[in-house]
């Protein structure tokens, strides 16, 4: 697998590699493509200041690096949002002012709340606030279309205090079959994000069972990511990536430039 399309930089909160660190450690680890993807969370203000970065300045710093190391690396730009059901307008303008090669979509705060600051879990079981983001994020798919990919679909789970022993495919296959038809419907795709092995999960993001369904439903845009922070991080687990594909029914991924799909045979 040739291409991380999921990885950030500085010009996310909790990244501390600048940019061209990033780029070196690909290049170090083989890698032929690259997408920077680093947090745009409108409203999310759980970290201090609004969690994200100046469109402007993200170009004018990632476009030189593009330049600079087109010999070694193919560098794109991509961004991830943090969806929200009360969003949809605000990114369709966004995604209207900049040239991005992907937008990866993914779910970070329910009930204006950010997952990962885990205050949620001290008012609802792991198993509500499970039901409830996927009840949201059946809820920002139908009403946001500024996307390409859904990132992490159940990344959830990472934060609980059972974390996967209360959670399978099946106690929510009513909502995430929604989830991943309104996807079809809409020509958008998903990711498998590795970072839920880097985090101690049995799985990458989403679980197996929810991958073949996709692929069940007729879905076939999918995307693979580190969702590094740092370059160590880099292609994480990218062997046991192509494993978990061809297990779920997949011949392909997906790579993309200038918001289109490019689909690239598995080896």
């Amino acid at each position: 697998m040739r291409a991380d399309v999921h990885m950030h930089s500085t010009f996310s909160h909790d990244s501390k590699a600048r940019p061209e660190e990033m780029i070196l450690g690909a290049i170090e680890k083989g890698l032929e493509m690259i997408c920077f993807t680093d947090h745009f969370d409108k409203d999310n203000m759980d970290w201090g200041e609004e969690d994200i970065f100046d469109p402007e300045e993200y170009f004018s710093v990632l476009t030189p690096l593009q330049e600079k190391y087109r010999d070694q690396i193919d560098v794109r730009i991509g961004v991830e949002t943090g969806i929200q059901p009360h969003l949809g307008a605000f990114y369709e303008e966004f995604e209207r002012k900049y040239p991005f090669d992907l937008i990866i979509g993914s779910v970070h705060s329910i009930r204006r709340s950010d997952i990962a600051l885990g205050k949620l879990y001290e008012d609802y079981t792991d198993e509500e606030i499970q039901r409830i983001t996927f009840e949201e994020t059946l809820e920002s798919v139908r009403r946001q279309k500024a996307f390409d990919v859904l990132g992490h679909l159940d990344y959830v789970v990472r934060y609980g205090k059972f974390r996967e022993k209360i959670y399978s495919y099946r106690k929510y296959a009513d909502i995430i079959d929604e989830i991943l038809k309104n996807l079809i419907e809409k020509g958008k795709g998903i990711e498998l994000n590795m970072a839920g092995l880097k985090y101690g999960l049995p799985f990458a993001h989403p679980h197996p069972d929810v991958l073949r369904r996709y692929k069940e439903l007729g879905g076939e845009i999918i995307t693979v990511g580190s969702d590094a922070h740092q370059p160590s991080h880099l292609a994480y687990d990218f062997g046991q990536a192509e494993d978990i594909l061809k297990s779920c029914g997949f011949t392909y991924y997906t790579e993309f430039r200038q918001r289109k799909p490019v689909f690239k045979r598995l080896a």
